[in-house]
Parts: C-alpha cells; sequence; structure tokens
C-alpha cells in the first residue's frame, strides 16, 4: 500500500508545484473540506471549468473516476488561481485515500474468492500444459485435414447391360475422400487428396453412364492420390492462379448453379456436361472474381487448361493426343442471382460425361475427333426460405467434329444438346434440411430416334454440423447403355460424414 502511496504522490505533487503559494496565503476551511465535504460526482458541477481548458482531461478523470476534488464552497474549482501547499496536501490526502479504499476492495474480493481463483489458476495451468502436448505433437503448423465418408445404399429397378448382365441389384458402397489443405501465407492453398471408393462402374461409378453419381469412384477400395494442386492470388486483387499435377477444370472455374443434390452427376455439373466436364489432369488456370464487400455482387471469368494424360510422355501436356480440355468462362454473381456463359474446347480423349449414345456412339472423342462446347446457365434464389425455391436452368450444345478420316465412325462422338431445371427449397421441415426436384435432357447422339429424359427429387437431413442423410429417387428414359434401351427408375439413401 505505502508503495503505490508513494508512487502517486510525485505525480500529483507534479500538477500542483506551479500554483503552490506560500505557506501564509492558506485558507483553512477551504482545506479543510477536502476532508469534511462531499467529493464532487461530475465535472460539470464547476461552473468555471469549461472543456477547452487544457487539464480539463486530467481533471474529469480525478472527479469522475477517483472521486477525490471537491472544489470550494461557491461552487467553483479555482483552476486559475494558486494552491497552498496545505491545500496540496488535503488533495493528495483525499486520492490516496481513495486509492486505499479501492486497493482494500480488491483485497477483500480476491480473499473471498480465492479458492474459485485457485480453482480456475488450475484450469489454466492444466490448458497450458495439453496445448503444449498438442503443439509438440502435432501434425504440420501449416496444415489441416479435412474428411469427407460418403456410404450409399442403392440400386437401378432391372437394369441390364447389353450383354444380358443384371446391374441393377442394390448395393451398398462408400466413397471417401482425405483433404490435406496447406496455406503458407494465409491466401494461398496447397490442397493434397486421397481418394478410395468401391463402386462398380455400372450403373453409378462411370462417367459414361446416365445413373453416374456425384459421389462414386471405382478404385477397387485401393487408396489413390486424387488431387494435387497449388492456388494462391497473384498479379492484381481478385485474380487467383492455379497449377497442378492433378487438377479438374470444374475446380478452376463457377459452376452457376443454386441447385446442389449431390445426386447424379449430370444435375450436379448443372446440366452441362459438355462445358463443365470435370476433366482431371495436368494443368493450370486463371480467375478472375470482382473485388466486393462480403456477399457483394460483380463479375467473375476465368480460363484454365487440362490435360487429362499430361503426364503420359509418349502423349504430353500439349499435344492433340493428350486429351486437352480447354475451358473459358464470364458471367456476373449475385447473392441471389447469377448468370454465365461458358466454353471448352477438346481433343481426341476428352468426353462429354453422362452421354447417351446409339450402335457404339459414346461420350469420348475418338483420333482426330475435337469439339466445341458452349452453355448458358442461370439461376435465382429467394432471400429468405419459405415457400418458394431456388429456380436453376442451362442450356448447353455440343459441336463435334468428325474423325481424322472425314467420316463420323461408329466409336465417334456426334452433336448433341442437352438442357437442364432444377428446384430446391431450403429449411424444409427444419433449419438445415432441404428438398429439390430436377429434370432435365443429357447428351444424346443425334442418330437418336428418341432423346433420353432424366429426372431426380431427393430430401436431404442434417442430423448434425457433420451428418446429413439424403434419400432420392430418379428416372431415365431411353438409356442406350443399358439392353433394349430401357427406361427404368432408380434410388439410393446417401449418408455423408464431414470431419
Amino acid at each position: 500500500m505505502k508503495i503505490k502511496q508513494l508512487l502517486l504522490a510525485p505525480v500529483a505533487l507534479s500538477m500542483v508545484a506551479p500554483v503552490v503559494a506560500s505557506a501564509t496565503e492558506f485558507n483553512l476551511t477551504e482545506v479543510n473540506r477536502y476532508a469534511t465535504a462531499e467529493q464532487a460526482i461530475s465535472i460539470n458541477q464547476f461552473s468555471d471549468v469549461k472543456s477547452t481548458d487544457w487539464a480539463y482531461i486530467a481533471l474529469q478523470s480525478l472527479v469522475e473516476r477517483y472521486g477525490c476534488v471537491a472544489g470550494y464552497s461557491n461552487g467553483t474549482f479555482g483552476g486559475g488561481r494558486a494552491m497552498t501547499r496545505f491545500e496540496a496536501a488535503a488533495l493528495l490526502n483525499a486520492c490516496l485515500d481513495r486509492v486505499t479504499e479501492v486497493t482494500d476492495e480488491l483485497t477483500r474480493l480476491a480473499e473471498e474468492f480465492r479458492n474459485e481463483l485457485t480453482v480456475i489458476q488450475g484450469r489454466v495451468s492444466k490448458l497450458e500444459t495439453k496445448v503444449g502436448a498438442l503443439e509438440s505433437t502435432q501434425f504440420s503448423t501449416t496444415t489441416k485435414l479435412k474428411g469427407e465418408a460418403t456410404f450409399v445404399l442403392g440400386g437401378v429397378d432391372g437394369a441390364r447391360l447389353a450383354n444380358g448382365t443384371d446391374v441393377g441389384n442394390t448395393a451398398f458402397n462408400y466413397d471417401v475422400r482425405l483433404n490435406f489443405d496447406t496455406s503458407f501465407t494465409g491466401k494461398d492453398l496447397l490442397k493434397t487428396r486421397l481418394r478410395s471408393g468401391n463402386f462398380s462402374s455400372q450403373p453409378f461409378g462411370s462417367s459414361s453412364s446416365l445413373f453416374k453419381l456425384d459421389k462414386s469412384e471405382s478404385t477397387s477400395n485401393a487408396v489413390q492420390l486424387d488431387r494435387l494442386y497449388y492456388t494462391f492470388p497473384a498479379l492484381a486483387k481478385g485474380v487467383t492462379l492455379t497449377a497442378g499435377a492433378l487438377v479438374r477444370n470444374t475446380e478452376m472455374s463457377w459452376v452457376p448453379t443454386a441447385y446442389k443434390s449431390d445426386i447424379l452427376d449430370f444435375f450436379a455439373v448443372a446440366g452441362a456436361p459438355g462445358v463443365y466436364n470435370k476433366a482431371t489432369g495436368a494443368g493450370f488456370g486463371i480467375q478472375y472474381a470482382q473485388p466486393t464487400k462480403k456477399g457483394g455482387s460483380g463479375f467473375v471469368a476465368g480460363v484454365n487448361y487440362v490435360a487429362q494424360n499430361g503426364s503420359d510422355s509418349t502423349k504430353g501436356e500439349f499435344d492433340d493426343s493428350g486429351a486437352l480440355n480447354l475451358l473459358a468462362q464470364v458471367g456476373y454473381r449475385a447473392p441471389q442471382y447469377g448468370v454465365a456463359l461458358g466454353y471448352r474446347y477438346g481433343t481426341e480423349g476428352t468426353r462429354i460425361r453422362t452421354f447417351n449414345g446409339v450402335a457404339g456412339n459414346g461420350g469420348t472423342l475418338v483420333a482426330g475427333q475435337t469439339s466445341n462446347n458452349y452453355a448458358i446457365n442461370a439461376y435465382w434464389q429467394p432471400k429468405n426460405s419459405g415457400i418458394i425455391p431456388s429456380v436453376s436452368g442451362a442450356y448447353g450444345w455440343n459441336d463435334v467434329s468428325t474423325n481424322a478420316s472425314g467420316n463420323a465412325t461408329p466409336n465417334a462422338a456426334t452433336n448433341s444438346k442437352t438442357w437442364f431445371a432444377g428446384l430446391q427449397w431450403s429449411d424444409v421441415f427444419a433449419k438445415g434440411n432441404s428438398a429439390g426436384f430436377a429434370i432435365g435432357q443429357p447428351g444424346n447422339a443425334e442418330t437418336l430416334s428418341e432423346d433420353a429424359l432424366m429426372w431426380e427429387a431427393f430430401y436431404r437431413y442434417r442430423v448434425s454440423n457433420n451428418i446429413t442423410i439424403t434419400p432420392s429417387v430418379f428416372y431415365v428414359s431411353n438409356n442406350q447403355g443399358l439392353k433394349n434401351a430401357s427406361s427404368n427408375y432408380g434410388g439410393v439413401i446417401q449418408t455423408t460424414f464431414r470431419f
């Protein structure tokens, strides 16, 4: 206590020293007011103190924070008059008394809550020990592990391949993805992803199947490196560059849709499988998003290049036989709506996903073929959840050249058109749950006498922040990938765990 008083005394004396008068001029009555009168509680009680006075802030603190200034009986502070040493001593004593009162109160509270403070101190010490142990054993200071495990129980009624093989039985499959997200600056990302799955190619695992699921992979239970790329800001504000040995074109562009069921692959690429064809391989890209405030509107644009066979030295990164994909996009994105134009150029080995071919016509380009694929997508979504759903739509057309000899072969891809429309409701029956319905036409070979039609309906139930269950039913007509170009219903129960 004495130490605090000694520290405060020089401060107070230095304030009053310039105006100290001789001891013979003091007024004992006024000095006694500091010991007997009530202290002022507001600086406004002093009629002669103005906010423009040079010591206004200091005086306000002494009055309103510490309550150790009383002033004179006429309601003034007398800031301009000389001060006797006796008055200075009385003022200093009043302030020291207030400090003593506050300090005594803090000491009493500390004593009263000594047990609680001891418990808290012990808990903090334990937390510090645990944090130290975690820091010493953590995987990395720059890398975060994010995982996703998907269970799929489902099948397609009566689905049979052209050779008669029954592929319509109910199966229970999985798809697991482990993402190692590394950032060195806080604004960049090195993506490394491992993936494993046990789906059969038909009906759910192959990108040529109209029943291809968005989350299905055929690795025969083996773990594979699925992504490896680096994204970083550069050149100008809003510009992002990406380069990688295993990168996907849809991850370097914006898929413009508000419909997100995560069930059938055709609807996952917003009904434009010719442009947003999920080409994966060695590549690079540049993307621009107009800088705006969070939740604002702005233009987006980008171009990316992926060689699906870029790691194969017999084909290479830039040779036409390397399955080259050049995707360009321009659009406008707002909180409630968006629109985009997309274009992709492809060479032999690239494909139009979920393509409905006939007599050997598939979605994959053969030697000598190239394709020019176009799409326009748009969506709108309500500001608040309710009875009004989001609306998404797309139209795409795929212009495919003939083969090298100038003639279309039975195995060559052909021209086609696609379209899709989707409705999705949010917070259905409970917050976080959603439901939707989509219908569309996949890429049908131009030689087909009857085009295929697809639809799906789903309900996503959010069990927790990390678990969702999505039952879904779907239908495809005139599926040329199945025996007798059959029309089939299917359904899955998809459970996703994120960690």
